[in-house]
């Protein structure tokens, strides 16, 4: 990859002895070097071209002179390193370079195999030092698509080494799709109906972590939250209950001649699940997930939800009956289950 570097020095005969010493970096595309004759002629072109890597700068030069340059570099770009390449290389003014920001200081007349050297000392610090801001700028990205619950499992001591291992819980998963969201692809522009989407999931969201839920994934219009700790099945109900009411009042505008009241339809089930990574370790594609039939019954509960509904088996419904106020639904025969499922809507 060329390392781009602005010689910033008022000796004319500079430009030439860098070009002739450094020809074969040159020529093999290793080094570019560009040329400013002083300190605000650097910093203009600096602005025009963000994409150097390094600055070579003498001291004593008109209009701006190099120490005063590296006091003004961190606003034009912060990553930048800086080599003063001077004849005063008195103590005094080596520490007033130091501290004001350069990387290291090269004594005029010039030895450039000792420049050499201390430009490929200073690459590797330009290398490591966007390395840094990438990765921070990836996990910053990471953190928008996984769930902070997830990062923290990553983050446990030797994780690398049982990347396929799993534990059994306790926990509540709900269920919430977004009823009639489908029919709406019909009527809005893809635009329009992302955004609207991602509104209604925002919202949905900010509920599930007030109540210390943390969301597994979206599916489409629907949304999979997990529950775990003290009171996880209360919690998980609080949050249902929350997530039907707002979106019930919901009064976001539609474009004209589409009309549509947002509901939901949901289905809480709560017991023992296994939660882990899964996928497969030799693609390299895992999902930090929970699965049981704990998880299956949840969905299947949101499946047979009609909008507005709250469902819970009859045994979820023995456990809250004196917290919350619940009515008997129907018994469901529900896709591979042996028995039908009495259910109860969770009312308030």
């Amino acid at each position: 990859m060329k390392t781009k570097i602005l010689v910033v020095d008022d000796e004319a005969d500079l430009e030439l002895l860098i070009k002739q010493k450094f020809r074969r970096k040159i020529r093999e595309g290793t080094y570019e070097f560009r040329f400013a004759h002083d300190g605000q002629q650097a910093l203009d072109k600096l602005k025009e071209q963000p994409d150097v890597d390094i600055v070579l700068s003498d001291i004593n030069m008109p209009v701006m002179d190099g120490l005063t340059l590296l006091t003004k570099l961190p606003e034009v770009n912060p990553t930048l390193k800086t080599v003063i390449v001077s004849a005063y290389g008195d103590m005094q003014n080596i520490r007033t370079a130091m501290n004001r920001g350069a990387f290291d200081f090269v004594c005029k007349p010039v030895d450039f195999a000792d420049l050499e050297v201390t430009l490929e000392k200073t690459i590797g610090q330009v290398k490591q030092l966007r390395e840094t801001i990438r990765a921070i700028q990836e996990n910053n990205i990471l953190k928008m698509y996984v769930d902070e619950t997830v990062l923290n499992f990553m983050a446990r001591p030797g994780l690398e080494n049982r990347l396929m291992a799993s534990e059994s819980i306790e926990a509540t998963v709900i269920f919430i799709d977004i009823c009639g969201f489908t029919a709406l692809a019909e009527k809005l522009p893809a635009d329009a109906l992302v955004r609207l989407l991602n509104m209604y999931f925002d919202q949905m969201v900010k509920e599930i972590i007030a109540q210390g839920g943390y969301v597994d994934k979206f599916m489409g219009d629907a949304v999979m939250a997990v529950f775990r700790g003290t009171y996880h099945l209360d919690r998980a109900i609080d949050a249902a209950l929350s997530v039907r009411t707002l979106l019930q009042t919901n009064s976001e505008p539609l474009p004209d001649g589409v009309t549509y009241r947002p509901d939901v339809a949901i289905g809480i089930s709560t017991g023992e699940v296994v939660s882990g990574n899964i996928g497969s370790a030799s693609l390299k594609r895992l999902d930090y997930t929970i699965i049981g039939d704990t998880v299956n019954l949840g969905q299947r509960l949101q499946s047979v939800a009609q909008p507005g509904q709250i469902l819970v088996t009859e045994a979820t419904y023995q456990k809250v009956k004196e917290s919350f106020q619940c009515q008997p639904v129907q018994e469901f025969t529900l896709k591979n289950k042996a028995h039908p499922v009495m259910t109860y809507e969770v009312v308030s």
